[in-house]
């Protein structure tokens, strides 16, 4: 049994992981401003802002794992790149392997192609939250050799605006985009977090990305 702590953790991803994580009895910490409409039975529950340090602090004391899950919207436009930062040099300083949920803008449309984010054409509202994605990647790369990390990229359609159906299963990949027949890629925040469980209690992806889908 883990020790996880999940910002973002009544999000539609992050409330995803509490309840996968706390289905395979681990010991589960979920923090976000808001309480939940459902809380999970046997999950922690701590209500505050991650912009405030004793609450960061909060969530790394005592974790195995962090995964971090923010939703970059409304009032924390601008502020996830510094939490990320601040997560990097707790997280290495107390042992504790960081998780992040990224983007898919980084991920490689064909083995050696270009990547999906320069091949696209996104509306001009959505560019911050795919810029965050790319640079928090970067972060994770940039970040001590001794912090062990790993980093999720969903499918091109995620999200709770996206229809789509939990299969409780998924596919994998390191870098490349991955599509189903009908050239679509997407996933459920449910098989995304069955990816996310089964990367923390069997490690493979070490100071790695790694990118799931139906």
């Amino acid at each position: 049994m883990a020790r996880i702590s999940v910002i973002g953790g009544t999000g539609y991803a992050g409330s995803a992981v509490v309840r996968e994580a706390a289905k395979r009895g681990h010991e589960v910490t979920a923090l976000s401003r808001t309480a939940p409409e459902s809380p999970v039975p046997g999950v922690t529950y701590v209500k505050g802002s991650v912009l405030d340090a004793a609450v960061l602090q909060g969530a790394v004391e005592g974790a195995d794992v962090v995964f971090e899950a923010l939703s970059p919207r409304g009032d924390m436009v601008g502020k996830v790149e510094a939490v990320i930062d601040d997560l990097i040099e707790l997280a290495d300083a107390a042992g504790v392997r960081l998780g992040v949920l990224g983007g898919v803008s980084s991920v490689l449309v064909s083995e050696g192609g270009p990547r999906l984010f320069d091949t696209a054409n996104p509306p001009p509202e959505v560019l911050p939250e795919i810029q965050l994605g790319l640079d928090k990647l970067e972060a994770m790369k940039a970040s001590p050799e001794s912090l062990d990390w790993f980093y999720v990229s969903p499918a091109a359609e995620f999200g709770a605006w996206v229809p789509s159906t939990e299969t409780g299963q998924y596919r994998i990949s390191d870098d490349v985009l991955l599509t189903g027949p009908d050239g679509t890629s997407e996933i459920s925040a449910g098989d995304l977090a069955i990816a996310v469980l089964d990367e923390i209690e069997k490690p493979t992806h070490h100071r790695r990305r790694f990118h799931v889908a139906h």
